[in-house]
């Protein structure tokens, strides 16, 4: 699906956000609309806070393209997004392995075209994860996406929109393993894709690969034994604007680089989708974490 059949899909509320003016002396900081990407918000937001800069905090607000249109209208200043969401999904590339290729021409373009700077990487991957029960994969034997393929035309796919759509999604999956499933997939909001396979509805999900319900609920990431899936650092973007009225910008997220470890980002995103803590709490934690270590 192209990018204008996406901006005409926005909401009311986040139309009304696009429109409308800001506060042109705080930072706004921006989300998508599940749990992982409210933390990264948050962890951007406090760590600007954390050197005397104002914030504005506008999380949840939709998907991919919600955000992106949201910092080329200028509503937004920066966001956390992944590098292969943007040259799938954003710039409708054709899919590429290697991450740093990736990252180059991600920035490249959205640098000339829209004014937006990618930092430095956070630390982690968060790919796509085809996710099945642990006791079916156990009870099959299921470790790969090919082994799972003959099985899938008795299963119902259960996934979120942009999934579905998406070039690096559903379509471009059962093509590359060959798989069919039982019906059309399940439209649903990500965060209730995980209950929803651990309950029986669904029976294989695309999951986040840094979720931290995996293991709580007992689901089995399928390997992609065939590298389909590309790359999707987790970055922050930032207007070319925002940089250059504040410099300082650069060098306060440029300490977060590195600084989050697949291991570290399921941990995070368990404290709060699991253990139901607050996400405030948690990110000032791992920002003293960080402070302290210099990784988690």
């Amino acid at each position: 699906m192209r990018l204008c059949t996406w901006v005409k899909r926005l909401t009311p509320l986040v139309l009304v956000l696009i429109s409308c003016g800001r506060d042109g002396e705080k930072i706004v900081v921006g989300s998508k609309n599940f749990t992982e990407s409210v933390l990264l918000g948050e962890i951007v937001a406090q760590q600007l806070e954390r050197h005397g800069l104002e914030v504005d905090r506008r999380f949840n607000l939709g998907g991919t393209f919600i955000c992106h249109s949201a910092m080329v209208a200028g509503q937004l200043d920066t966001y956390i997004e992944y590098t292969g969401t943007a040259h799938s999904a954003i710039l409708e590339l054709a899919t590429v392995k290697d991450p740093a290729r990736v990252r180059t021409v991600v920035d490249s373009v959205y640098r000339e075209r829209w004014g937006i700077i990618w930092a430095r990487p956070l630390g982690f991957n968060n790919t796509f994860a085809m996710l099945i029960r642990g006791e079916e994969a156990r009870r099959l034997g299921l470790e790969t996406l090919s082994d799972a393929a003959p099985y899938a035309s008795q299963w119902r796919l259960g996934a979120g929109y942009e999934f579905i759509e998406r070039a690096d999604g559903y379509h471009g999956l059962i093509a590359e393993y060959g798989m069919s499933f039982a019906g059309q997939p399940l439209e649903m909001d990500l965060g209730l894709t995980y209950r929803a396979l651990a309950e029986g509805r669904v029976d294989m999900i695309a999951g986040n690969a840094t979720d931290g319900q995996i293991a709580a609920l007992d689901l089995f990431h399928l390997q992609d034994d065939r590298g389909y899936f590309p790359p999707y650092e987790a970055i922050p973007l930032v207007r070319s604007e925002v940089l250059e009225r504040y410099p300082v910008i650069t060098e306060v997220l440029g300490a977060l680089a590195g600084a989050i470890t697949d291991s570290g980002m399921i941990h995070l995103n368990r404290q709060v989708d699991v253990d139901g803590r607050d996400v405030r709490e948690v990110v000032r934690e791992f920002l003293i974490t960080v402070s302290d270590t210099g990784q988690l």
